[in-house]
């Protein structure tokens, strides 16, 4: 039976204190993705912004990725308060997770190997910083899976002790709602995931067009 994450989510957030907003650390790929979901957790949660993508093709591109979320940030007016914390571009780790799933398909098992790479890292300073909550912007996406970014949710639960905020944020327009939010913000949106075999699969792509 299909789990509805969504369901799940605002089961979970109808038990928050307003008054009291717990601590959520928020993994996000970048600015447009978290756009959404920053809009929306913000009403609910303390949260600081982790961004930790050592996937990403070029320093070039983690960098002007990086700047758009940090600029977001401080444009977007929230609820409650957001932070923002920077993770390492550490590109070598991402090739050593993903060696030998090079040639898979985005959405594949190297996708989901680079999921748990980044979702680790924040489970990991989530439970070391004493967060209430950790979870990732990556479900926004219609092309993640939300199911498998859940599974690993759960496991990383169980591993670091801390709770996963359990979600699939294209749901409700999410993904309508940040691409809104990107043009209002004028963000620079990517065409490509971000890892050097996402954006050669994209070439691809855009040549047999």
């Amino acid at each position: 039976m299909k789990v509805n994450y969504q369901k799940q989510l605002e089961e979970i957030l109808k038990t928050q204190d307003p008054e009291h907003p717990k601590k959520l650390l928020l993994q996000s790929c970048c600015g447009p993705c978290s756009s959404y979901v920053l809009e929306y957790l913000s009403n609910y949660f303390e949260i600081t912004v982790y961004y930790y993508n050592p996937n990403i093709d070029t320093e070039e591109e983690y960098l002007k990725r990086l700047k758009e979320q940090e600029r977001l940030i401080k444009l977007m007016v929230f609820k409650n308060k957001v932070h923002f914390k920077k993770g390492k571009y550490d590109r070598d780790k991402f090739k050593k997770v993903v060696k030998g799933l090079e040639q898979e398909k985005e959405g594949g098992l190297r996708c989901f190997g680079c999921y748990a790479l980044r979702m680790e890292a924040a489970a990991k300073i989530a439970s070391e910083e004493g967060f209430d909550y950790f979870t990732t912007t990556l479900s926004v996406s219609p092309h993640k899976n939300a199911e498998k970014i859940n599974e690993i949710g759960e496991k990383l639960e169980k591993k670091y002790g801390v709770k996963f905020l359990s979600s699939d944020f294209k749901k409700s327009n999410g993904y309508k709602r940040s691409i809104e939010l990107s043009k209002l913000y004028n963000l620079y949106r990517q065409n490509f995931c971000g890892c050097t075999y996402s954006k050669i699969e994209r070439m691809k792509k855009e040549i047999n067009k």
